[in-house]
């Protein structure tokens, strides 16, 4: 039987690291053939879901709604023992406006029409919490809730005047920065710091100078874990080969996607900080993967 990991929409970040992910796992030892599964709506949330009902095995999940589901906070009704297997990226959440919008700041956001990703998703309810921590409420704003692309494709085409997009490199945004002039819209110091306290989570992120078209010096902008999810009942072995394989094949995975820039300096902090970077408000390491982290010097 396949091991069956829990993607994104299809062309989104979670689902072309999963592409890379099943290319190194399906040449590694001891494991069976692996399965992409595509989260058209859900995608953090689906995918924790998913796992609790046994449709899958491992999911790519943000490590907010690892937290929410662990504890069965809204939106799930009630808790889902999962367990981490192994980061995957820290990158951006970001919102971004045609150049010529006028728009800098996320605070400009007022009175404006945003894309805020897809109602059943985690993006939109991560673009809430921003908001809520800036003062920004309910009737402030008109929230647009479309998948990645059809938020590209409506900013580009001046239907809505901001999309919230996810971590970058994606091909939704290199293809939206090449065909329309974009701006990140940046945050005031006292914002960013209260939408970091809003989200414990998140950490402080820079977007580089060059990342995109439209990056004309570097950003400070909030950063979301992603991690490689698994339930607490998923057999040992299975979990120590797979996390084994990702230690082992952490240059190969940047080579297939840039979205894995990362995964070396994650990978260092279990030994830095031993297990304390990867379990927090609840959420344990699978013990397959503390298997794995020890026989491999992490």
């Amino acid at each position: 039987m396949p091991i069956r990991i829990g993607t994104g929409e299809h062309g989104g970040t979670f689902y072309t690291q999963g592409l890379a992910l099943k290319s190194v796992l399906e040449r590694a030892p001891r494991i069976p053939a692996v399965e992409i599964v595509e989260s058209p709506l859900g995608m953090s949330i689906e995918n924790a879901i998913r796992l609790d009902a046994g449709e899958i095995d491992f999911a790519f999940i943000s490590a907010p709604w690892v937290a929410a589901a662990r504890k069965g906070q809204p939106p799930f009704t009630r808790p889902i023992d999962l367990r981490v297997a192994a980061p995957m990226n820290l990158g951006p959440n970001f919102f971004i406006a045609r150049a010529d919008s006028g728009l800098r700041k996320v605070s400009d956001l007022r009175g404006k029409r945003v894309a805020v990703g897809a109602q059943s998703g985690g993006m939109a309810p991560h673009a809430e919490a921003v908001f809520l921590a800036l003062g920004i409420g309910a009737g402030d704003l008109e929230r647009v809730y479309v998948d990645f692309a059809a938020g590209a494709e409506m900013l580009a085409a001046g239907e809505v005047d901001a999309q919230f997009q996810c971590p970058i490199p994606n091909r939704v945004m290199n293809e939206l920065s090449e065909r329309v002039h974009l701006r990140v819209l940046t945050y005031d110091p006292a914002h960013l710091d209260a939408a970091l306290k809003s989200m414990p989570h998140d950490r402080c992120i820079t977007m580089r100078k060059g990342s995109f078209r439209g990056v004309d010096e570097d950003v400070l902008q909030l950063g979301v874990l992603n991690l490689l999810v698994t339930h607490a009942r998923t057999d040992a072995d299975t979990v120590q080969n797979v996390v084994r394989a990702i230690v082992s094949a952490r240059s190969e995975l940047v080579r297939l996607d840039p979205l894995f820039a990362g995964l070396g300096e994650l990978l260092e902090m279990l030994k830095v900080r031993n297990r304390a970077s990867l379990e927090f408000d609840g959420v344990e390491l699978h013990a397959g993967a503390v298997r794995a982290y020890t026989e491999t010097g992490c």
